[in-house]
């Protein structure tokens, strides 16, 4: 069926300017936040960055604010920074005389040693938490898999579940869940354990978090060892930690028979089990959920007892606790602990933390 209406065609005007277009205009807003946080002059302030020993060389903060504008304009490579360094209009908005390209950045970031990552990460992460007026944080600590593909330091073989025999990096990282920020993040060797250096890199996110108070600490069971229970319990930590699925754990699990329906397909119970390596029994928390009612849900199934008919219609998760709260509550506290995974991801699509990277191990640890 064909329509009467008659349309009238569309009149554009079209005109012509002597004045620089950018594709980026909305990064005035940067700009305009970088300001108010008075970011250049925190840079400038900063004795221990590296600066140019030449006449015609970038200030700091230039290139350190090029560096942010490109992640911010989408590069996640060093090469990808060549965009925005030949858009004159950004240089503007910033105030750039010239804009920094990928070389000038690569040679900046080669100049970190490991006392220079130490002391510009205290500077910068305490300057962070000094003006964020919130206390009592929630603390996530996790690894991450940075799969390599070149020749880089510190590149080995470990555990890869996406690229299974592929070298890579292992970092770990901390974050404050309640205002969903990186509180420290350390580079570490591909090959090793997720809670290899723990107690050191807690330490060091504890003072960069100064006069903070962590309210709850949350790992997962790449951390269930009994020295890091032991130093959360020195510190008088509150924690809730994932368990892992040991031989011991399972038999507990399977010889428990308080069980509490929270909801459909839904069971909790809990129980003080003793490790041979502990000195003293611990609050455990065990959760199962019926694979039949819930198909998607998370959890484990005992290895140890798959023979078992009950045994087989559940997957279960057990969490280790100093906390006197509800088993229920512990439980819904720790699943929080997820949003971690969405701070990785976070890192890795949206600023590149994954694929900047230089050939030595040191420098990358800024990114």
């Amino acid at each position: 069926m064909r329509s009467n209406r008659q349309y009238k065609p569309m009149e554009f005007d079209i005109s012509y300017t002597s004045k620089e277009i950018t594709p980026w205009g909305g990064m005035v807003f940067l700009k305009q936040m970088l300001q108010k946080i008075g970011f250049r002059d925190l840079i400038e302030k900063n004795p221990d960055l590296p600066v140019s020993g030449s006449n015609r060389g970038y200030k700091t903060s230039t290139i350190i604010e090029g560096f942010i504008t490109s992640i911010w304009c989408g590069a996640n490579r060093f090469l990808h920074t060549e965009v925005t360094r030949h858009d004159a209009a950004l240089g503007k908005i910033f105030d750039w005389n010239n804009t920094p390209g990928q070389d000038t950045y690569k040679r900046f970031f080669s100049k970190f040693t490991q006392s220079t990552n130490q002391k510009v990460s205290d500077y910068f992460y305490s300057w962070i938490f000094d003006n964020v007026k919130f206390d009592n944080f929630v603390l996530d600590i996790d690894s991450s898999v940075m799969t390599r593909y070149g020749e880089q330091e510190g590149a080995k073989k470990g555990y890869n579940p996406s690229k299974k025999g592929r070298a890579s990096h292992h970092p770990l990282i901390a974050f404050i869940a309640d205002v969903k920020l990186v509180a420290n993040m350390w580079l570490r060797s591909g090959d090793c354990s997720s809670a290899n250096n723990f107690l050191a890199f807690l330490e060091d996110t504890l003072s960069k978090l100064k006069n903070k108070t962590i309210g709850l600490i949350r790992l997962d069971s790449g951390f269930f060892q009994t020295n890091i229970l032991d130093y959360l319990e020195q510190k008088v930590m509150d924690y809730i930690v994932a368990v892992k699925f040991t031989h011991p754990i399972q038999r507990v699990i399977q010889q428990s028979n308080n069980w509490i329906v929270l909801d459909t397909g839904i069971e909790i119970c809990e129980q003080m089990y003793q490790s041979d390596s502990w000195d003293k029994p611990r609050r455990i928390v065990i959760v199962r959920q019926k694979i039949k009612d819930r198909p998607k849900a998370p959890g484990k199934q005992l290895r140890l007892f798959e023979q078992e008919e009950v045994c087989r219609n559940y997957r279960y998760s057990a969490y280790v606790t100093n906390m006197k709260l509800p088993a229920a509550e512990i439980w819904r506290l720790y699943r929080g602990r997820g949003d971690a995974e969405n701070r990785i991801k976070e890192l890795k699509y949206d600023f590149g933390f994954d694929s900047f990277n230089l050939k030595d191990f040191l420098p990358p640890r800024l990114h």
